[in-house]
């Protein structure tokens, strides 16, 4: 096993893309920290699905973009397992904002997107690093997206914020080397109810992508699971996981 006797938290852990990383770290033998905000009931949900499965794994709850809270939950985990070997900065906040309705994006969807999307990783991070350092090092995995280079999220300032993670994922890259690698992933649209993208979105993506499938969230779990794991020799990448659409396009 992978992560035998590790210690990894997510962050928004309970649905979506980090649902499926927690069971898959878990699967590989991970001591798993399932974050989440205000999906108690599905936080607890796969904590029993661990759990049932023979891993180990608490929920907590926390504001990613308050740092008291942050330092909270670190501070739990440090009394639990007294160390934490990967951090998965997951959680995401977005509201779904027509590009061209520029009255639309009010102070209040600017402030919680570069709040949660921004913030949440750099305070987790900031908190992180003294007990990962405490553990002998590891690894830090934050998740952007593709809207990062193509600018078409599911905002203007969503993409914004997830071009701002991967320029920071960069920089935390550089000061937290050697003892702690930090990469990220980006993710094209994936079918999660994230954002409230209509269902006709996601097929229109499905038939015009060149795998002829949307990427799914284990398949982003298996990428979060590499840069935690198996990418020794990288750092301050953050790598497309978009079925090659942001570069190659989609079929005609």
């Amino acid at each position: 096993m992978k992560l035998q006797n590790k210690v990894a938290l997510v962050t928004g852990g309970g649905t979506g893309m980090g649902r499926a990383i927690c069971k898959l770290f878990a699967s590989e033998g991970a001591k798993v920290v399932v974050n989440y905000r205000a999906s108690r009931e599905a936080a607890e949900e796969v904590v029993s699905s661990i759990t049932s499965a023979g891993g180990e794994a608490i929920p907590i709850a926390t504001d990613v973009s308050d740092e008291a809270q942050v330092r909270a939950m670190i501070e739990q985990i440090d009394q639990r397992w007294g160390r934490l070997d990967v951090l998965v900065n997951n959680a995401g906040w977005s509201k779904l904002t027509p590009h061209d309705k520029l009255d639309e994006l009010s102070d209040e969807i600017w402030d919680r997107t570069l709040n949660v999307n921004l913030r949440g990783p750099f305070y987790c991070t900031r908190q992180a690093v003294p007990l990962m350092r405490k553990s002998g090092g590891g690894a830090i995995v934050n998740n952007s997206s593709a809207s990062a280079w193509h600018a078409a999220g599911s905002s203007i300032v969503y993409s914004a914020s997830k071009a701002a993670l991967v320029n920071m994922t960069r920089s935390l890259a550089r000061v937290l080397a050697p003892e702690i690698r930090v990469n990220g992933f980006a993710p094209g649209l994936v079918e999660t109810e994230f954002a409230g993208w209509p269902q006709e979105r996601f097929e229109q993506a499905r038939r015009t992508n060149l795998l002829g499938k949307l990427v799914d969230a284990e398949e982003i779990a298996r990428t979060a699971l590499f840069l935690a794991v198996d990418a020794t020799g990288t750092i301050g990448e953050t790598i497309l996981v978009d079925g090659g659409r942001t570069w190659l396009g989609g079929k005609r």
